[in-house]
């Protein structure tokens, strides 16, 4: 009796080892998902996960003299975008960011130049996306881009999402 009854124990105790797995599982897998980026042209929408994020804490200073600092948030601007979005010839381009990102301000970014204000605002439009494949120094039109959402707060980033814009052919 004492083998059976000690077999029985043992059964239980692997139920219950299974079940605190099962829980740890489930809970790993119920983490709090990261705000996205949406960019629009035309009638092709594509949404962007943050290249850098943590949670809506403070990343960095936008201004830092750091060189470190500024080299944190050159790595979050360069990051290879995972998403591409066609963009026809004069075709606006509109920007979207959930509540959460919106509520301490965010800006876009294209070549590391500003093409919109900081807003509050969940939704910007940018009159023309032909203007964003202008090479400023050469005045050549490049065939790809980059747009940077960038979450602010009171000076600082908190997030950071890229999305490659490809030209299409005329």
């Amino acid at each position: 009796m004492t083998a059976f009854s000690s077999w029985g124990t043992g059964r239980r105790a692997a139920a219950a080892l299974g079940a605190v797995s099962l829980g740890l599982v489930t809970l790993s897998a119920c983490e709090k998902p990261t705000p996205l980026a949406t960019v629009t042209a035309g009638k092709d929408t594509v949404t962007a996960e943050a290249a850098c994020y943590d949670d809506g804490k403070v990343l960095g200073d936008l201004a830092a003299s750091d060189k470190k600092a500024q080299a944190e948030f050159t790595r979050c601007l360069t990051t290879e975008p995972k998403k591409t979005l066609t963009v026809h010839p004069g075709e606006k381009l509109r920007l979207g960011v959930e509540p959460d990102v919106a509520e301490d301000g965010w800006i876009a970014l294209s070549n590391n130049s500003p093409i919109t204000n900081v807003s509050k605002q969940t939704y910007q439009v940018v009159a023309s996306a032909d203007q964003l494949f202008v090479n400023q120094q050469t005045r050549s039109l490049a065939d790809s881009t980059v747009v940077s959402v960038v979450a602010t707060k009171g000076g600082k980033y908190t997030g950071v999402w890229n999305v490659k814009l490809k030209r299409a052919e005329s």
